[in-house]
């Protein structure tokens, strides 16, 4: 291969390039943290808020299920307005809606004050998230700098759940319920400074927003997560449950024909035709699924069978931290080597035998004997999982899809959270009624209840631990995914190998080279909008 400035440029970048490139992630990152994080954050807090603004119990599921709400059903607007204002300016306009109704919501005084801060903190991380991640194609050239990226933000969605549980841990007993929602306020104000230094945007797309269609998409999402929670709290045969499932069917259908006729679709048309995508999509759904209700029932037996506080049972998620981080961080450097099947596999194999494990909780069990080797199995397991199909998602997507490939890849992780926890909670609802038959005789009433609830975890993750195996089938008896970032440069193999599907050119430089160079030139150049531009100097 040729040593020319584009293969220089390609394989080591200027150090002021290099140390942009690490603002920018950390950026990207700390913006998915503070979004994923606000998720579980609260519900550590959900006690202290009743008694301070007197919230009815019924009431008081609306502090989750209003950012819930506004999150899930806003996503793919999100995305796709992004595309046309600009990813920078989205990201940031999200960060900052997000940062003041988090500032408000800490200072609220009534309950329908803290509602609506919920909701706003879900609109502005509809406009952040799917940008933030579309931000990283632009900022980092396909190969193993932008698997790197990938990998980093694969790493803080997995781990944001559980770092919620252990900082909102700490804040309620040691501050106040309120600083779960005032330690946004510095994060998001760095973010929003940092943002227009650091992050370099591609052009704007000139288009339109398909306003029927991100009417349809936003009724029938919101639908959609409100039936799973109403399911989840309510049972399936809730009629609330119903109706909202029945609304979402309606508005989804109607989403369909829209989008088929659509010149500018919210969801263009290849992001759900190519059968690897659509197969990302259904592992991705089943991932999120068993994650988020391993968070749910994990934080039922901490605190309901061990007896452990909100900040203890926070810490006692620290080994699925750990796991995730350890396992991203490898996944991304080994992803190039091996491909994605062989990480996938493994990955699965370790997140069903966690769950598997999990499903053995007793009225017994200690955290050593049924917690502590299950969440490092499921931790390290989800690191080998997310990253690779992260990066799937995105793989092979024209610049101009990137902002509709994000949206679609966390709207998919939210649907698949809301939809995996109801399920499993139906399973935990049925398998406890059935158990109350064999409560053991003499017991009190207290001892009766934890005696119900350890059967009814133990169903819902043995039920789980299917989930997660039916991933492992699903990549054994597949092809493996298309993962085009996780393909090395032509530089780094040995002499006369190719790179399979990246014909090198005369000069010697791959479509990944030319793409990324082509970025670079159009960046520097910008389109005459102010957020088409490069990051400034200087960051």
């Amino acid at each position: 291969m040729s040593s020319s400035p584009l293969g220089a440029t390609a394989t080591e970048p200027p150090p002021h390039e290099a140390r942009r490139a690490r603002v920018a992630l950390l950026t990207i990152v700390s913006c998915q943290l503070m979004l994923v994080l606000d998720i579980t954050i609260v519900n550590v807090a959900l006690p202290h808020i009743q008694q301070t603004l007197y919230f009815s119990t019924t009431n008081l599921a609306w502090v989750i299920n209003a950012y819930t709400l506004a999150y899930g059903g806003l996503l793919l607007l999100g995305g796709r307005t992004g595309d046309i204002l600009g990813r920078r300016n989205t990201l940031v306009g999200g960060i900052v809606l997000f940062t003041v109704a988090s500032l408000l919501g800490g200072l609220s005084t009534e309950p329908w004050m803290l509602v609506a801060a919920r909701v706003g903190q879900g609109v502005g991380a509809a406009c952040a998230s799917p940008n933030a991640l579309a931000l990283i194609a632009a900022n980092f050239p396909e190969g193993p700098a932008r698997t790197k990226a990938m990998g980093a933000w694969a790493a803080v969605s997995g781990v944001g759940g559980s770092i919620g549980l252990i900082v909102g841990g700490m804040l309620t007993t040691w501050l106040s319920w309120r600083w779960v929602m005032f330690i946004n306020v510095p994060f998001g104000a760095a973010i929003v400074l940092l943002a227009p230094r650091v992050l370099r945007t591609p052009p704007r797309q000139q288009g339109r927003f398909d306003a029927a269609g991100a009417l349809a998409s936003v009724i029938g999402l919101a639908s959609l997560v409100y039936g799973f929670l109403r399911a989840s709290s309510d049972g399936w045969s809730d009629s609330q449950a119903q109706v909202a499932f029945g609304l979402a069917v309606v508005a989804l259908a109607a989403f369909g024909v829209i989008e088929s006729r659509a010149a500018q679709p919210v969801v263009p048309r290849q992001l759900v035709t190519e059968p690897h995508r659509v197969r990302s999509y259904l592992l991705m759904l089943l991932l999120t699924g068993s994650m988020l209700s391993m968070f749910f029932f994990g934080t039922q037996v901490l605190q309901e069978i061990l007896r452990f506080s909100a900040l203890r049972a926070g810490l006692a998620f620290l080994p699925l931290s750990l796991g995730i981080l350890v396992s991203a961080s490898r996944a991304s450097k080994l992803l190039p080597r091996f491909g994605p099947k062989p990480l996938m596999l493994v990955g699965a194999a370790l997140g069903t035998g966690g769950m598997s494990w999990l499903s053995q909780v007793s009225t017994d069990s200690s955290y050593v004997s049924i917690m502590l080797g299950p969440l490092l199995m499921f931790g390290f397991g989800l690191g080998l999982l997310f990253v690779p199909l992260s990066v799937s998602l995105v793989a092979g997507v024209p610049p101009k899809l990137s902002g509709a490939a994000a949206s679609m890849m966390v709207t998919v992780q939210q649907v698949g959270g809301a939809l995996g926890v109801a399920v499993l909670v139906t399973v935990f609802g049925t398998a406890s009624r059935h158990s109350r038959a064999d409560v053991p005789a003499g017991s009190s009433t207290a001892d009766a209840a934890r005696y119900v609830l350890a059967h009814g975890v133990a169903r819902a993750f043995l039920v789980g631990a299917f989930l997660v195996a039916a991933i492992f089938l699903i990549v054994l008896a597949t092809r493996p995914l298309r993962v085009g970032d996780a393909m090395p440069p032509a530089a780094d193999l040995p002499a006369g190998r190719k790179v399979p599907g990246q014909p090198p050119a005369a000069d010697g430089t791959t479509p990944a080279h030319r793409e990324a160079a082509a970025h670079d030139g159009a960046a520097a150049a910008g389109s005459g909008h102010p957020d088409d531009a490069g990051a400034s100097p200087g960051g």
